[in-house]
């Protein structure tokens, strides 16, 4: 029966091609649902908070929009280049799907590690979650966010093994296809970071 359906759904993108790999998919859309819940408590906590700076540096003094901008670029043109991957998984191309995942982990790599220099910077100008109830709320929110990107670097890099091992079959086709669903997931969220947190953070001096 399993295998008939394979056969039936030869047209039917790569992942969506086994029973299982379509029930993956659907529990992982209701995980998403999850995360959507766990960061809309910590941006409302963070605009709670909202010039909460007991005294301290204040984030118009801190934020840099060169910085921010490049974090920016760096994350979604990850989001576009794992886009690619997925195109090419489409055509069931191997080489083009590992490629464009490399250079997304690559991307990502760039986003982390400048989100823990700006980090380290913060702590250095006097800004860390002990200083206020505002920075406590930044710190927790965006470092929620950047532990999560570096969770989908961890987690693709071993899709990316078992890929290069086994090739593109349904079952890896479904967990490629999830942790692109889940990196697209984290570049919406910085997109409200960006604005949200950034954007209107550089006017509070």
């Amino acid at each position: 029966m399993e295998h008939a359906e394979t056969l039936e759904g030869s047209n039917t993108p790569l992942e969506y091609q086994s029973h299982q790999g379509r029930l993956n998919i659907l529990g992982f859309w209701i995980f998403l649902g999850a995360e959507i819940a766990l960061f809309s408590t910590l941006f409302t906590t963070y605009f709670v908070l909202f010039g909460a700076t007991a005294k301290g540096p204040t984030p118009g003094e801190l934020f840099e929009v060169k910085g921010v901008l490049i974090m920016t670029f760096l994350l979604l043109t990850s989001s576009f280049t794992c886009g690619l991957a997925i195109h090419e998984l489409r055509r069931e191309n191997k080489k083009g799907v590992l490629v464009w995942m490399i250079i997304t982990l690559l991307l990502g790599l760039g986003f982390v590690g400048y989100e823990v220099n700006e980090f380290i910077h913060y702590v250095h100008e006097g800004a860390s979650i002990p200083t206020s109830a505002f920075w406590s709320g930044f710190f927790v929110l965006a470092g929620t966010h950047g532990l999560h990107v570096s969770i989908g670097i961890c987690w693709i890099t071993l899709i990316l093994i078992q890929i290069s091992r086994r090739g593109l079959v349904p079952g890896t086709a479904t967990k490629l296809f999830i942790s692109s669903l889940y990196w697209h997931f984290l570049d919406v969220v910085w997109i409200f970071i960006f604005s949200g947190v950034y954007l209107m953070g550089m006017v509070l001096k």
